[in-house]
């Protein structure tokens, strides 16, 4: 299957106005700025909350890149909103990896915090953070990070578990690309069905809205 990737353009959308523009009340159309699922899918939210997932990779640049814009938005999020991610079955060669990777760390309360330094270590110093060794080593070395534990989560059954359901609402949602959002368990948006990385927030924001007051 062909992967969109999320558009992210040459210069970054500055990140000051982000904050007011995602919550534009400009209305958006099913086909045209976003998709509607043919078969809804599953929601982990709690009743009364309208789910919002991110589709990611470790991996991916584009989701490197957007992170900053992503992060501004969703600390404006309303409080019926329940924001999530779900780490995808693709993009380079240890997709598996990197999904025990993120449930491993937030099975110990540290993804947010090693996010951003993963990231960082992939995209911006070139490690090759790639495959379990690397990974396990890496983890062993980073401050702030028990690495035994880290690898006692890395290969527990509930991480493989999880990364199986990751994988498998990522093929629910018909994800085509990375960065990309889930709606709901109904609706689907990208760089691509929104025409820009902004708008593709703007989108997502007007769907919770269409969401609550079903």
């Amino acid at each position: 299957m062909k992967r969109r990737h999320f558009l992210i353009a040459a210069a970054m959308v500055p990140l000051a106005p982000l904050a007011n523009s995602v919550f534009a009340q400009e209305a958006f159309k099913a086909g045209k700025d976003f998709l509607e699922l043919d078969k809804p899918v599953p929601v982990d939210a709690p009743p009364g909350k309208v789910e919002v997932i991110e589709f990611f990779s470790y991996n991916c640049p584009h989701c490197a890149a957007f992170e900053p814009q992503l992060e501004i938005w969703t600390r404006q999020l309303p409080s019926i909103a329940s924001f999530r991610r779900v780490p995808v079955p693709f993009v380079g060669s240890d997709v598996e990896a990197k999904q025990r990777m993120y449930y491993a760390l937030q099975a110990l309360g540290k993804e947010d915090e090693f996010r951003p330094r993963i990231f960082r270590a992939i995209h911006q110093e070139h490690q090759r953070l790639f495959g379990d060794d690397a990974i396990l080593a890496w983890a062993d070395k980073q401050p702030g990070l028990d690495g035994k534990k880290f690898a006692e989560a890395y290969h527990s059954f509930s991480t493989m578990t999880r990364a199986k359901r990751a994988t498998q609402t990522t093929s629910d949602f018909k994800v085509a690309g990375v960065p990309a959002l889930g709606i709901a368990g109904r609706w689907y948006a990208d760089g691509e069905t929104a025409g820009s990385p902004e708008r593709a927030l703007q989108v997502t924001s007007f769907l919770i809205r269409e969401a609550s007051r079903a």
